[in-house]
């Protein structure tokens, strides 16, 4: 499902699609581009002051956050990704305010599902919140995502019905310690 061309060209493009993800149907797009992420927040109804998880293909891709772990954070992510656990992680960067929303933190996640990471090697990292509106259930199916969204969304791919729950969250400490924020 996500070996689909016209996929990678709509988020190649900064267009907004929902889909599975590693763990629940997305709505995603571009992370790297500020209009597609406020645009989703909009779709979403988002607080505009919530952070969304982003996913990446692998840990290099943190470099494009102007993100540089220290060794113990290094290795304990190493240890954990690739894997359904989104890790908060300190971004000072201003350029990234669209992202952070004043935290200065940011949240990643490297999928398990080889797919997945191929298709963000493709497109670049993806801001991918739940496929809902704020408050609301997560969409189990692309039917229940087409209720909340209709067509305000470019392009939706249909995964079936999706029965995983969301990612587990973790803070990574300088030390590369955690704290579970979302178990």
């Amino acid at each position: 499902m996500w070996k689909n061309e016209n996929l990678v060209k709509v988020l190649k493009e900064g267009g907004v699609v929902v889909m599975p993800t590693d763990t629940l149907y997305g709505v995603v797009g571009s992370a790297l581009n500020q209009f597609v992420v406020e645009r989703i927040y909009n779709i979403r109804k988002r607080n505009l002051e919530k952070p969304c998880i982003i996913l990446i293909s692998d840990i290099t891709e943190l470099d494009k956050f102007s993100i540089h772990l220290y060794p113990g954070q290094k290795k304990t992510l190493s240890g954990y990704w690739p894997a359904p656990i989104s890790a908060v992680i300190d971004c000072e960067n201003d350029d990234f305010f669209y992202l952070h929303r004043g935290t200065r933190t940011l949240a990643f996640r490297v999928p398990e599902n080889e797919e997945l990471r191929i298709l963000l090697t493709a497109t670049g990292p993806l801001i991918a919140p739940s496929a809902n509106l704020e408050a609301r259930p997560p969409s189990r199916t692309i039917s229940e995502a087409k209720e909340y969204f209709g067509d305000k969304v470019d392009l939706y791919i249909d995964g079936g019905e999706i029965r995983g729950k969301a990612s587990k969250v973790i803070k990574l400490r300088r030390d590369g310690s955690i704290e579970i924020l979302r178990a």
